[in-house]
């Protein structure tokens, strides 16, 4: 499916791995011009030339602290400067994860979660605005996370921020629409990313294959209570594929709207 994604101006905040960067080849793939938007200098680097393999007329890595608003500005100065518009923002940076009970959290982490988790993305969708105001299609995605919908005792701040992310876009969306800038949240479920094969290969319990989907997610139910219906874990490029759309003109005519990427589950039931 064309997108229409050619010559498009696109920037993934978070996108040197995992499901931002599926975001990210995917849309260099379909030919737009890339902005990768992270910490780690050298896997922004090594995406930036995965990028331009696949046939991104334009690619960059800027390494870009999220959590610092003086590095989130000076990164869209500089996209200002290199392109002049931005015809898609896509916010897939997160915290991490505490797996404790709400009340072991302390108060930093908590602060650290909704900076990175919500005031991240806020403040990129802010710094973008002018330059999606200048292209002559625009969107946003932000992705949020399935345990908004299906929360467990654990995560307690990041399901938070992540709950707040998915109002705020609600909100930008509503206030954006006469504009014709569309905004939604993806929010994925278990997806087979690194920090989950990570935490997969940590296991000295278990000797799961990585590579058969299915026994991974037996193994995060096992550890987690949630179970797709599908019956195996989602991979990135399944993930990037919704994203993509969302934030291509193929898109026309959603906005405001939180959608699961998540194998099937019990919400709405």
């Amino acid at each position: 499916m064309d997108l229409g994604l050619r010559g498009a101006a696109v920037c993934v905040a978070g996108g040197s791995r995992g499901i931002g960067r599926a975001v990210a080849e995917l849309a260099a793939a379909e030919g737009a011009r890339v902005a990768v938007l992270g910490r780690d200098a050298d896997a922004l680097a090594d995406t930036a030339s995965r990028l331009r393999e696949l046939g991104a007329p334009d690619a960059l890595g800027h390494p870009c602290e999220l959590a610092d608003p003086g590095a989130v500005t000076a990164a869209f100065a500089g996209l200002a400067e290199r392109w002049g518009r931005l015809n898609a923002l896509v916010n897939v940076a997160g915290p991490a994860t505490q797996r404790v009970r709400w009340y072991e959290i302390p108060d930093e982490d908590w602060y650290g979660c909704f900076t990175v988790g919500t005031l991240a993305a806020v403040r990129t969708m802010r710094a973008a605005l002018p330059l999606l105001r200048a292209a002559d299609w625009a969107r946003i995605v932000n992705l949020g996370a399935m345990s908004t919908r299906h929360p467990s005792a654990q995560r307690a701040a990041y399901t938070a921020a992540k709950a707040a992310l998915v109002m705020v876009t609600k909100q930008v969306s509503m206030d954006l629409a006469d504009e014709d800038i569309l905004v939604n949240v993806v929010s994925p479920g278990a997806v087979l990313t690194e920090r989950l094969r990570g935490r997969l290969a940590a296991d000295v319990e278990t000797d799961v294959d990585a590579g058969d989907p299915r026994a991974v997610m037996s193994w995060v139910g096992a550890h987690s209570g949630f179970a797709a219906q599908t019956g195996r874990i989602g991979l990135p490029g399944q993930i990037a594929t919704l994203v993509a759309y969302l934030a291509s003109p193929a898109n026309g005519y959603v906005t405001g709207a939180h959608v699961n990427a998540d194998g099937g589950s019990l919400f709405g039931v």
